[in-house]
């Protein structure tokens, strides 16, 4: 029996029972054409790749044959999820493991192809203690430093890295990041002269909306050298030094204005904190903010049964190194136990899902423009991770909240008494 016989005899085992809505092409043209109406083509590139890929059937190693281009997929790569759920389950099945094991031991004879092309991995590599503002910064710049060009080819027209906020599920990309930008002003209640430190600001687009719409102060900070250098450009284009700035600089390292800050927003960083650093993280948010003031928290949960961090998950090691998500439950009890009033939770985990496919179609349609600022690998590490993203949130593993927390001023939270003050002009 030769390679070929070899390869489809798991390919076989593997999808047996489930329905192919996509082809299988190999190295050498050999086709198994779907069986439904083909949403992509799943390419084998080599004899060895389902041997990588799945001994041991992790996402680590299946997202590495897929970003060193073992195998490849093309077409509509949102619907692999579905179908890798699916395998999950099957894996479970002593039985049927125990029959792929026999035949991908057939393969691994040819494992020595795909080491060569593998050889060089690109996962990230961290030095020091875990969390340290070090160790932080070298995990922002691995993500964030990437190439501000290629961010550009995804993203809105403000560079804003976070969810979207779609009303009624109809809005372009631009005007639903624009909306963001401005529920996340109302829900803090901005007045002008008041000052707003962003914790994590990404390229700038919120410090300078606030700003602009608000009339308030806006400090922002970023551990991203690019994000840093393109913000402060921005606002000295818009004419608002002396109102806005962005530093270089960790959470850890602010030294609040006399009297503390009105207003804290963190939009899309609370995930790099960790939760041996949650503590510490509200704790400094109480230091700096003055009584009666507002911190919105914005960030990505996981299911209570999914939490906990992965050190060899594909995410860790070539997406969001030291990254951790965490219950909602869990981020609340924190900023409890450091004193805020809990005044708002609201979910927008359908809005993540919604806006991480327009990033993903909006890279792939510029896949070769993209190819002038980093190379294939980076690509494809973006493409999956983003795709995987959008089926989390649409299965309900993953969700986005944005939280309310106050700081009691002498128990007076100082609060509307509605929540009409976010809805009265009916854009939202």
């Amino acid at each position: 029996m030769n390679v070929v016989s070899d390869v489809l005899n798991v390919v076989n085992l593997l999808f047996d029972g489930i329905r192919r809505n996509f082809r299988v092409e190999l190295w050498n043209g050999t086709e198994l054409p779907p069986e439904d109406d083909p949403q992509f083509t799943l390419k084998i590139n080599y004899p060895c790749s389902l041997w990588h890929a799945l001994v041991p059937p992790t996402d680590l190693s299946m997202g590495e044959a897929y970003i060193y281009n073992l195998i490849d997929i093309k077409g509509n790569i949102f619907e692999i999820f579905p179908i890798a759920e699916k395998l999950k389950e099957k894996f479970k099945n002593p039985s049927l493991a125990a029959k792929l094991g026999m035949h991908l031991l057939k393969l691994k004879k040819h494992d020595s192809e795909c080491k060569k092309v593998i050889k060089n991995k690109r996962e990230a590599r961290l030095r020091g203690k875990k969390h340290s503002i070090e160790r932080d910064r070298e995990a922002i710049s691995y993500h964030y430093d990437v190439s501000n060009e290629f961010y550009r080819l995804f993203l809105d027209r403000n560079l804003v890295y976070s969810c979207a906020y779609f009303p009624t599920g109809e809005e372009d990309l631009d005007t639903a990041q624009e909306l963001k930008l401005d529920y996340i002003c109302r829900k803090l209640q901005l007045k002008p002269g008041e000052r707003l430190l962003d914790i994590g600001c990404g390229w700038g687009a919120l410090v300078i909306h606030a700003v602009k719409n608000y009339d308030v102060e806006a400090l922002g900070i970023t551990l991203s050298k690019n994000q840093y250098e393109y913000a402060n450009e921005w606002i000295n284009r818009e004419g608002l030094t002396g109102k806005a700035r962005v530093e270089l600089m960790d959470y850890r390292e602010v030294k609040p204005p006399e009297g503390g800050f009105d207003k804290l927003v963190s939009v899309g960083m609370f995930e790099h904190v960790g939760e041996e650093m949650l503590e510490k993280y509200f704790k400094k948010a109480w230091e700096i903010l003055k009584p009666g003031g507002i911190f919105l928290n914005h960030g990505i949960a996981c299911r209570w049964k999914d939490c906990g961090f992965k050190e060899n998950s594909f995410t860790n090691r070539y997406v969001f190194p030291d990254g951790e998500l965490l219950a909602i439950s869990t981020t609340l009890k924190y900023a409890e136990k450091t004193g805020f009033e809990v005044r708002d939770v609201e979910s927008l985990r359908e809005h993540y899902a919604r806006t991480l496919k327009f990033w993903v179609k909006r890279l792939e349609s510029n896949h070769d423009e993209a190819l002038k600022y980093v190379d294939e690998v980076t690509y494809r590490i973006w493409r999956l991770y983003m795709a995987g993203s959008s089926y989390g949130f649409e299965t309900g593993r993953h969700n986005l909240y944005q939280t309310i927390l106050v700081k009691p001023d002498k128990g007076r939270s100082n609060m509307p008494w509605s929540r009409n003050y976010l809805y009265s002009d009916g854009k939202f």
